[in-house]
């Protein structure tokens, strides 16, 4: 399994389809001992052979029999016929005898792969690694369940949580090697975007630049909010990467964008918009840079979330910590356990009390 994600992970990251990896091993021998690995793939993007299929071709291509082979798949294989034919029926067709695979479909178009295939006679597992497998899902599935894009909420500010100083300046606070990363990440995404009032203040291009730009095509150049975008404004330098959502509301904005199929949408506006999307919880995981600077005084990275109790603060999981030159990335994904568990530690604390 681990190495049927390392495949997936080789898929497009823009595509709508999911990245999907498929390893076949051979039916265990007599003897028992390790199972040779007859074919591997991955889905290389729409309208190309899923990961079951381009696995089958491999092993085909290398003389391998498959008949009464293990299939071990990232997302149970689908059983709907589209541009290409359902994998349940690949499977089914080309006589293997065990599939295992580590997220069920949730879309209902798609799903029951698992399900004819038992009914066929294939032994059918699913639920290995889940944890990584929907990870490596995350957009496809927020898509999917949440019919709206996936949310990355970028923060750039010093230890203390400023983005500017008290004069307005905030070029740069972050090393280049932060920026550098930042890029990366954009390259990842369908779209950038900030509000009217980042826009005109910083007049950012919201582009891929650096080592990144090759990579992959420019994301959507997205400012919200009413006021008017400005004719020479460094966004609209690709009139048809130019998107302006004439909406304060999250919810609005992001079905907007859904439509445009924008899949993924990192959200680097000031400190109104990043409030707006975490008040209306659909920031899915937080990109924190962090310089070791002190301000003191400045604008905050987040303005008022109207919590008025610790208890009822913004939690979020930390997925990893990593420097990048002076500064350090903290990488956040949504922690729904966590409220609860404060509430639990602060009851222990009063009856030791």
């Amino acid at each position: 399994m681990q190495l049927a994600l390392s495949l997936a992970a080789r898929g497009p990251l823009r595509d709508p389809n999911p990245r999907v990896g498929c390893v076949l091993l051979a039916p265990p021998s007599p003897g028992g001992g390790p199972r040779r690995i007859l074919g591997r793939g991955f889905h290389r993007g729409a309208g190309t052979p899923h990961a079951e299929a381009a696995a089958l071709d491999d092993a085909r291509s290398a003389g391998a029999e498959v008949r009464g082979a293990t299939a071990v798949v990232t997302l149970e294989p689908c059983s709907h016929t589209g541009r290409t034919p359902s994998c349940a029926d690949a499977l089914l067709g080309a006589g293997v005898a065990e599939v295992v695979y580590s997220v069920a479909d949730p879309n209902p178009v798609a799903a029951g792969g698992a399900a004819r295939l038992r009914t066929r006679g294939v032994h059918a597992l699913g639920g290995l690694r889940v944890a990584e497998g929907e990870a490596l899902l995350r957009v496809w599935l927020t898509g999917v369940i949440e019919r709206r894009p996936f949310v990355t909420l970028k923060l750039a500010s010093t230890l203390d949580g400023r983005i500017a100083a008290a004069d307005g300046s905030s070029r740069w606070i972050t090393s280049e090697a932060a920026r550098l990363h930042a890029h990366q990440r954009r390259s990842e995404a369908c779209a950038i975007l900030v509000g009217t009032g980042t826009q005109r203040s910083d007049d950012p291009t919201l582009s891929v630049r650096g080592p990144a730009a090759g990579h992959a095509p420019q994301p959507l150049r997205v400012v919200m909010g009413l006021r008017d975008v400005a004719a020479d404004a460094a966004v609209r330098a690709d009139p048809e990467l130019f998107v302006h959502l004439r909406t304060h509301d999250p919810v609005t904005a992001l079905e907007e964008l859904r439509l445009l199929g924008v899949r993924h949408v990192i959200v680097e506006g000031g400190p109104t918009i990043s409030a707006a999307f975490l008040r209306a919880g659909l920031v899915d995981e937080i990109d924190a840079y962090v310089a070791p600077i002190l301000l003191g005084d400045g604008a905050s990275s987040v303005s008022s979330l109207d919590i008025g109790r610790l208890r009822d603060a913004s939690r979020w999981a930390t997925e990893s910590v990593r420097p990048l030159g002076v500064d350090t990335l903290i990488h956040l994904v949504r922690d729904t356990r966590a409220n609860a568990e404060y509430d639990r530690a602060v009851a222990a604390e009063g009856v030791a009390a």
